[in-house]
């Protein structure tokens, strides 16, 4: 039943420049775009030299995208816009950057730059945190740097920072 309700999952949407997009779950032959928007998720400070592409690759960084679909966990929506994927929000049970618990999926969430600011993160957001805790889930982790404008949006959403360190903050929302 979960699985099905997880493939019912198709929103409309519109962002604030009124471009129609669709929330639906990623297709299997899309997880290769996980690494895609894994780059475009790391925040990069202004002033500061993005690295190469090739970071995904780092054993810290593939436990978001390493064999995707096939742990508990593992769910993934994107925003389609015509066709064309332009943001995924994916979560995992895994030791990442926000893993606070083993029984708490971790978020990773990003938007392709063009369409960044428009209202299209937020909903991704929404729509996971319905997902997640349609499938049972009590809550959900994140980690984000303490500079990254995302914060106030993870704080609109319903997280709540209950941990920090020199660079960021790890989150937390009860679904």
């Amino acid at each position: 039943m979960k699985a099905k309700l997880q493939n019912d999952l198709i929103f409309h949407m519109m962002s604030d420049k009124q471009k129609k997009y669709v929330i639906r779950s990623l297709k299997k032959s899309e997880t290769e775009l996980l690494k895609d928007f894994l780059y475009e998720a790391i925040f990069i400070p202004e002033g500061v030299e993005p690295p190469g592409k090739d970071i995904v690759e780092k054993p810290e960084l593939r436990v978001y995208t390493d064999d995707f679909g096939s742990r508990k966990g593992d769910n993934c929506l994107v925003a389609d816009l015509g066709g064309k994927v332009v943001g995924a929000v994916w979560t995992r049970i895994m030791n990442d950057y926000g893993h606070v618990d083993d029984d708490i999926p971790s978020f990773a969430i990003s938007v392709n730059k063009d369409y960044r600011r428009q209202g299209i993160g937020s909903q991704l957001m929404v729509k996971m945190l319905e997902l997640l805790k349609l499938q049972g889930y009590g809550k959900a982790s994140l980690a984000v740097q303490k500079a990254n404008y995302a914060v106030k949006m993870y704080e609109d959403s319903g997280f709540k920072t209950v941990d920090e360190n020199d660079e960021e903050y790890i989150m937390v929302c009860e679904l």
